[in-house]
């Protein structure tokens, strides 16, 4: 099994990444709103969506949502944790697949949900897929590392405590990878998960988008709409499929 099938749907996963909570995800919306206008009541589909937090914010503002993520753990949680009455639709897949054919006025691919695969073809092939299910002239965002930035600052090992589980992460840069090992001990039982993603850059992006057929209109470093550079916390990409 590749570590991206029993991570994401893990209870773990959720105390890792308990600081990434609704208000980090409506400064990202805030953002798409801002700088990409969107049709009112438009077609927005969010490709790694996990528990669906940005997915949910953007049905609140009016979009219609569809979200996909190969883990059906977090697609169950995701439909828990959706009100009804909000226009948003949780379906499992794999992002190499594509969703729908020229169905989305936007598609959004956030919090470096990308780069999981080992072969680069595999990586593009879920770039291409994306970019299938925009209609002519629709945008895109995408909401990745900055590699610069993750090489110049990597902390080897770091350790802390949520809710009396120890969470300890160590990281090393392999093969042009930023790889980690988590574990978790709870009460002196410990399980332990990875994560691997390639370090792809600026550079990077233009070709293979270029490749897909996406226009890159301009980049962000942060969710504030900052201009991207190597220092950024944040590579945000905004492109546009031509009409």
């Amino acid at each position: 099994m590749s570590w991206y099938e029993g991570w994401f749907g893990s209870d773990a996963y959720d105390l890792v990444y308990d600081h990434r909570d609704e208000s980090d995800a409506e400064r990202l919306v805030d953002l798409v709103e801002h700088e990409i206008d969107p049709a009112p009541n438009g077609h927005v589909v969010d490709v790694g969506c996990g528990r669906g937090r940005h997915a949910r914010i953007f049905a609140r503002r009016g979009y219609r949502v569809t979200g996909v993520d190969l883990s059906g753990q977090a697609i169950d949680e995701a439909r828990t944790r959706t009100r009804s009455g909000l226009d948003a639709t949780f379906v499992q897949g794999d992002m190499r697949d594509p969703v729908c054919q020229d169905c989305a006025d936007g598609v959004v691919n956030l919090f470096t949900t990308f780069g999981y695969f080992a072969d680069d073809a595999e990586n593009e092939r879920a770039l291409s897929a994306m970019t299938t299910a925009l209609r002519p002239g629709g945008w895109f965002l995408q909401d990745f590392l900055n590699a610069p930035q993750v090489i110049d600052t990597l902390r080897p090992r770091d350790t802390h405590t949520v809710d009396g589980v120890t969470i300890e992460q160590r990281r090393w840069i392999e093969e042009g990878r930023i790889n980690k090992r988590i574990t978790i001990d709870t009460d002196g039982e410990t399980e332990t998960y990875r994560e691997s993603v390639r370090l792809f850059t600026l550079d990077d992006f233009r070709a293979m988008y270029e490749r897909v057929g996406l226009d890159l209109v301009t980049t962000y470093g942060d969710y504030e709409g900052s201009s991207h550079t190597e220092d950024s916390p944040r590579l945000i990409l905004y492109a546009r499929l031509p009409a």
